[in-house]
């Protein structure tokens, strides 16, 4: 072989090699840290954003690589699918996951447990039957009771309306277990109240603009509502804007759900009345010390709920 064709031979190896060994170690820890997926719902939403910040401090402290990803939309179940599925082709050693879909997510837990990566669920529980029919490993789920959150915002407004209202509620996403629960926990909470009765109830799917044009059209519909109980703050906030656009400001009782700092300034101005606060810094920073834990082969508890405080203008 001539030193030309020697020099050329050895820079085409040179590069085949290097394209190999990226090829192998594609998904590996950068920093020799276990590596922990975090899936969460949207990364658009303080709510996420605020779980992520308590996750990644806790990360710090325990010493593991956090990958977090989510799809643009909360609603998009098919692209958190995706996202999993990719990140259980690389070197995660354990996945947490807030699920988009209460059902849809069992295929992805089902790959993960055939992969042997344990699962750890946030916020949102896998639907039950699906857990059954799928015969579903999941570590831990983390979150607050949605169901009691429910019921104290129901409590709330009964007690604030004089137990007589006209309310509008504005649902999250159909058929998922969060915005179902405290849906539910709501309505058993007026119930006794024979003067509380609901008008109208529409999924707005948990965005702000779709909280506006539904409950915009719900007044339209129901001149007589006079207040309303939405399942998520983002939701509440669009809806506030359509009572202003309505000029009904100050005369329709809101109560959401999250107290994001938006509408914790809203019921310091008195355009909100109430919010039902989560902790997700905290839900974040449980489901990375888990993970850990779990990593050292230590125990998690199966269930482990982060406590619910309602928010008003008093307290």
């Amino acid at each position: 072989m001539t030193p030309l064709r020697r020099c050329t031979f050895v820079g085409l190896l040179a590069i085949a090699l290097a394209f190999s060994g990226c090829n192998r170690d594609h998904g590996a820890s950068t920093t020799g840290a276990p590596r922990v997926a975090f899936v969460m719902k949207t990364l658009n939403h303080p709510f996420f954003l605020d779980m992520q910040r308590g996750a990644q401090d806790a990360a710090q402290r325990a010493g593991v690589e956090l990958v977090v990803q989510a799809a643009e939309r909360e609603i998009d179940v098919e692209k958190q699918m995706q996202i999993i599925e990719n990140l259980l082709q690389t070197a995660v050693k354990v996945l947490i996951v807030t699920p988009s879909g209460s059902r849809e997510i069992a295929s992805a837990i089902v790959k993960a447990n055939r992969a042997g990566v344990p699962v750890i669920v946030v916020d949102t529980r896998v639907d039950p039957k699906a857990i059954s029919d799928n015969n579903l490993k999941i570590e831990s789920f983390i979150g607050s009771d949605n169901y009691e959150g429910g019921r104290m915002a129901g409590e709330h407004l009964a007690t604030i309306a004089g137990g007589k209202a006209r309310i509008g509620v504005l649902e999250g996403i159909p058929g998922h277990e969060t915005g179902d629960s405290r849906l539910r926990g709501f309505r058993d909470a007026i119930q006794p109240h024979a003067g509380m009765t609901i008008v109208a109830s529409q999924p707005a799917n948990w965005e702000r603009d779709q909280g506006f044009t539904v409950f915009q059209n719900m007044l339209q519909a129901h001149a007589d509502i006079d207040a309303l109980f939405a399942c998520s703050d983002l939701m509440a906030l669009g809806a506030i804007e359509a009572i202003a656009a309505a000029g009904r400001t100050n005369r329709i009782r809101v109560v959401g759900f999250d107290a994001l700092e938006d509408a914790r300034k809203a019921i310091a101005a008195g355009t909100m009345a109430a919010s039902v606060a989560q902790s997700p810094r905290d839900m974040g920073r449980i489901a990375v010390e888990s993970a850990a834990k779990l990593l050292h082969g230590e125990a998690v508890p199966a269930d482990q709920k982060v406590p619910l405080a309602l928010i008003t203008k008093t307290k």
